[in-house]
């Protein structure tokens, strides 16, 4: 594969040339002046560098590369930070801690509570003796009762929208 080729395969921030790169860099790491930026790139007027930011190619750079920056160095230092917040005094600090590494792992949603997590297992658990029923039924009886199993179901469904979820004697 040729460079030419390679550099189409990359993002937006690896097509800018080494000055316009630079620029990036020094916005993303903070605030300087024009005037301070532009001998940095070589640029003899300070206006060149505000004619810059306003181009197209400026705001899809510093995208790319705020988005790298994120998945590589600030990911580690958050996760970082994160990890050492387990070890935090208050049981509330841990405990948001916790959740935040495992919604980053994926293994819990924005939406996940415990009582919502129980119902969740309790769907499943239902499903599941439902599904053994149905088997076993056609096994014994055949069809009909397959669809009467379908017609409790689509009834017990319909409930559930109108009524909400039945709560459950153990939570």
């Amino acid at each position: 594969m040729t460079k030419r080729n390679e550099k189409s395969i990359r993002g937006p921030f690896d097509r800018l040339t080494k000055e316009q790169q630079t620029l990036i860099r020094i916005d993303f790491e903070g605030n300087q002046s024009n005037a301070t930026i532009a001998p940095k790139l070589g640029l003899k007027s300070s206006d060149t560098v505000s004619r810059w930011r306003a181009k197209k190619w400026y705001e899809l750079g510093l995208a790319d590369y705020t988005q790298r920056a994120i998945k590589t160095t600030l990911k580690r230092k958050a996760l970082n930070a994160i990890q050492e917040l387990l070890n935090a005094k208050s049981e509330m600090v841990r405990l948001q801690a916790a959740n935040t590494l495992l919604k980053m792992a994926g293994m819990l949603s924005d939406n996940d509570t415990p009582e919502l997590m129980q119902a969740k297992i309790r769907k499943a658990n239902a499903d599941a003796r439902v599904a053994e029923a149905r088997a076993k039924s056609m096994e014994d009886n055949g069809q009909d009762v397959e669809m009467l199993l379908d017609k409790l179901m689509d009834k017990v469904t319909e409930e559930d929208k109108k009524n909400g979820p039945r709560q459950s004697s153990d939570s």
